[in-house]
């Protein structure tokens, strides 16, 4: 008996493999998440990411942090599948497990349906502040409970259709990055949090410059220098601390936060002049 021809979404995964390669595919998420992760981070302190000129390597290299809960999580939750199937795979063939089957699609239709209404409900539950986790998870795990439930079913009647099996695990595929990319969201914003609240950690800052910069976050130490023969640089700022060195640029921001602090953006042209002080812990 021949199996059947492979339907177009199979013809589509199947090209999908052959045009981008594991490791692309695999450096282009991380790349994701950790520019998901980036974006949050500096939005806390005004700052949008895409002005830092971070690159490639550097977003890929801050993506293990926003993914290190999702995939315990994941890991966790596959283990514990992996133990329920085992459990089930020995009585797949008695009337309780059929009972059961009709069970879980029944409680998988029941959340999937929650989740897509959330989804359609965007307008007006788009700012709650769970929503970008609680409906992709209540989608994810009604899909795989319909799937589920299915499977143990189908061990007494014919197979569905590989469309539908396919377009199923699609769709939690698309639900799983949809939290994922929550978790990097949040991740990066409480990083920038904690950051906020230990600003004296960062590396100290004394920064010369031609003119005053008529600074207003409260704080910061204006100092005129004394004038002499070839100075150029008149003004000295202390009690600044470097954010992020960007491409050709730095971003300074107050040694304690405020909630009027502004991020400093500083050019590495000449125009200043930057003296990172030690740290005042004797050896």
């Amino acid at each position: 008996m021949t199996s059947p021809a492979p339907g177009r979404i199979e013809r589509f995964l199947e090209a999908g493999k052959t045009a981008i390669p594991p490791l692309t595919l695999l450096s282009a998420v991380l790349f994701y998440f950790g520019y998901v992760s980036a974006r949050a981070r500096f939005e806390y302190f005004g700052v949008d990411v895409d002005t830092i000129g971070l690159g490639t390597q550097e977003y890929i290299m801050r993506s293990p942090q926003p993914l290190l809960t999702p995939l315990l999580v994941f890991a966790a939750a596959g283990a514990g599948s992996v133990a329920v199937h085992t459990v089930v795979r020995k009585r797949i063939r008695t009337t309780s497990m059929r009972r059961l089957g009709r069970v879980a699609q029944g409680i998988g239709l029941g959340t999937l349906t929650a989740g897509l209404l959330l989804l359609f409900g965007y307008a007006f539950l788009g700012d709650w502040r769970l929503y970008g986790l609680v409906t992709p998870l209540l989608i994810a795990a009604g899909t795989t409970l319909v799937r589920y439930g299915s499977a143990i079913r189908r061990r007494l009647r014919p197979p569905a259709h590989r469309g539908a099996v396919v377009l199923g695990y699609l769709v939690i595929a698309v639900s799983v990055f949809w939290m994922t990319a929550t978790v990097a969201q949040w991740s990066g914003r409480g990083a920038a949090m904690s950051d906020a609240a230990r600003l004296g950690k960062l590396p100290s800052v004394i920064l010369d410059t031609k003119e005053s910069l008529f600074l207003r976050s409260p704080g910061i130490e204006e100092t005129k220098l004394p004038p002499s023969e070839g100075q150029t640089f008149h003004y000295r700022y202390r009690r600044l601390r470097l954010l992020i060195h960007g491409k050709d640029r730095m971003f300074l921001v107050p040694d304690r936060w405020s909630a009027s602090d502004a991020t400093l953006i500083v050019p590495l042209d000449g125009s200043v002049r930057v003296q990172f002080q030690f740290q005042n812990d004797r050896p």
